[in-house]
């Protein structure tokens, strides 16, 4: 591997923020793609194959690259825990959407930020929060608590039943926190000084498992229909996002200093909420529209830029 030193990491110029808008747009759309495709192919199995094509692609990627994938650098034992983690998120993911509706599942999906906040916080050295931040995290509390109450009082658009669309949304919730746990394990262990490739491997070779094994003991491991919308979800959740948006991601974190590129996060549950609206035609209400507004302000505000350098 090159030891060629990174160039120092610097605030976002325009390439980057254009990059960050497409990602945000990426990510916003994996909701609709994941439930347009339900009907053809079960949760479990859907997630399970999504995770087994990327880590496919991302061991050729790291092997065209001469990135080592199995080396013994003491990293196992944590990057099996990311890997459940991992797994975990994309359960409630898959399951929650067969609850909710893919707009609610972007919202709540993106709560991560402020989960992540908390368990830095608690578990990385120099990671401490700021005050604005806190505020931040009460204020997207107060948001997701009014979304769940209007869970309650709305109904659900994808099953007839509040409970029912209030158990999807705590999916996604949970979700977000898998994702903030998995998150808070990479940089509190050796995976901090993995290569990104490696750490992607670990959570999606262990999640294929996991994901496969749980379809095949729920009797979920078959395809209903084969349809030209299922496969080119599949191909769009595997290749583009599982696989080419994450390693964007990676290489823009290693040029542009992270806090800044953090703060765009707010704009993929937007992008998600506007998807489902204009291609699923989702509607909800205007409570609803009140309450992401709150948590994406809240989002806004764990991800403000701090006064010292970011890294």
């Amino acid at each position: 591997m090159s030891t060629t030193a990174l160039p120092a990491r610097r605030a976002p110029d325009g390439f980057a923020v254009l990059l960050m808008v497409g990602l945000c747009a990426i990510w916003g759309f994996q909701q609709v793609a994941i439930k347009s495709t339900n009907a053809a192919l079960p949760p479990l199995f859907q997630a399970g194959l999504r995770s087994t094509i990327a880590a496919l692609l991302v061991w050729g990627w790291a092997r065209s690259r001469g990135t080592p994938l199995f080396r013994d650098d003491g990293t196992l034992a944590a990057g099996l825990l990311a890997g459940v983690l991992f797994a975990a998120e994309f359960v409630c993911i898959f399951l929650g959407l067969t609850l909710t509706s893919a707009s609610r599942m972007a919202v709540f999906l993106y709560t991560a930020p402020c989960f992540t906040a908390l368990g830095l916080h608690w578990f990385v050295d120099g990671e401490r929060m700021r005050r604005i931040q806190w505020i931040g995290i009460v204020v997207a509390f107060a948001g997701i608590a009014l979304a769940f109450a209007d869970g309650f009082l709305h109904g659900a658009t994808a099953s007839g039943s509040s409970l029912a669309a209030v158990a999807g949304d705590a999916l996604g919730v949970l979700a977000g926190v898998a994702w903030a746990a998995t998150t808070v394990v990479v940089r509190a262990t050796r995976l901090a000084q993995s290569s990104a490739s490696k750490t992607l491997f670990y959570q999606l070779t262990v999640s294929a498992v996991v994901l496969l094994v749980m379809a095949l003991a729920l009797g979920e491991a078959h395809v209903d229909t084969v349809t030209p919308l299922a496969v080119a979800s599949l191909a769009y959740q595997a290749v583009v996002v599982a696989f080419v948006s994450y390693l964007v991601w990676f290489w823009l974190l290693t040029r542009y200093v992270a806090s800044r590129l953090s703060v765009f996060s707010f704009l993929t549950p937007l992008f998600g909420v506007t998807f489902g609206v204009l291609l699923l035609g989702e509607s909800f209400s205007l409570r609803f529209l009140m309450a992401a507004a709150v948590v994406l302000t809240g989002i806004a505000l764990v991800n403000a830029p701090g006064k010292r350098a970011g890294a």
